[in-house]
């Protein structure tokens, strides 16, 4: 099977142009195939404060109402993502921008709230469209993935860009040797959280146990670990985790922290 890297940046490189453009080298500089998942940064907060509307975030999760659908919509499907692929493609890197209603290529059903919590229009993800995606991919095309979803019945969804980059990934495990990388304001997982020497180089299941026995493992880096040996654990060959600034040492295993099966 062939090699796949799916990709995942956040505000800490898109809200920052410079940031992101050299990020962009380095990822058109990949050779063979490739998906970049992008969450939103903080520009659709600026849009919807500059046009009165409220936005409230519960656990780190903006709460999307009808108003705010509309601002992370066009700005993360549009400005964010088309702006990526411009890039690119000056870059001579040829992309597609798509977000999950594109070619039905993620679809999602509206979050459940739990503890009296109403998400509003936030998505959690039941499939992705391998078959499609697949077919961009043979094309020779790097497919750019917005966090927008829809659930087949006229409904978009703002989706967890972390959440986009795992099921994707596990997903196309299924025809490719898929390694994920999440690209981190971190230099990887550290040992000590204020102190970025302290990267600890590979994990595997058993080593993981140990680490949390020890509560060597900073409480918030826990669920990002837990989804990432998740999708080893359902097909993901490695995942890495760590600056998407020094993208080309992250893939051949010089920095960040690599999570492996053994």
């Amino acid at each position: 099977m062939e090699d796949l890297y799916v990709i995942k940046i956040g505000g800490n490189i898109i809200d920052d142009e410079s940031v992101l453009k050299s990020f962009l080298k380095r990822f058109a500089a990949i050779s063979g195939k490739k998906i970049l998942v992008h969450g939103g940064g903080k520009l659709a907060t600026r849009m919807a404060e500059k046009m009165g509307i409220p936005q409230q975030l519960v656990d780190g999760r903006r709460v999307t109402d009808a108003e705010t659908l509309k601002i992370v919509t066009m700005v993360y499907a549009g400005y964010i993502n088309k702006n990526i692929v411009a890039c690119l493609q000056s870059l001579h890197c040829n992309a597609t921008g798509i977000c999950g209603a594109d070619g039905n290529s993620i679809l999602a059903h509206k979050r459940a709230g739990s503890g009296g919590t109403d998400y509003g229009f936030a998505g959690d993800i039941d499939s992705v469209n391998t078959e499609w995606i697949g077919s961009l991919l043979h094309q020779g095309l790097a497919v750019v993935t917005a966090p927008i979803t829809h659930d087949g019945k006229n409904q978009l969804l703002n989706t967890n860009a972390d959440s986009i980059a795992q099921e994707i990934a596990k997903a196309m495990s299924k025809s490719f040797h898929v390694q994920l990388i999440y690209s981190f304001e971190k230099a990887g997982v550290l040992l000590d959280v204020n102190d970025e020497s302290t990267v600890i180089h590979s994990i595997n299941p058993s080593y993981y146990q140990q680490l949390k026995a020890a509560e060597k493992i900073f409480a918030g880096m826990i669920p990002k670990l837990d989804n990432a040996f998740t999708a080893i654990s359902q097909g993901v060959k490695k995942v890495i985790i760590g600056k998407g600034e020094d993208l080309a040492n992250l893939l051949n295993g010089k920095s960040g922290t690599t999570i492996c099966h053994e």
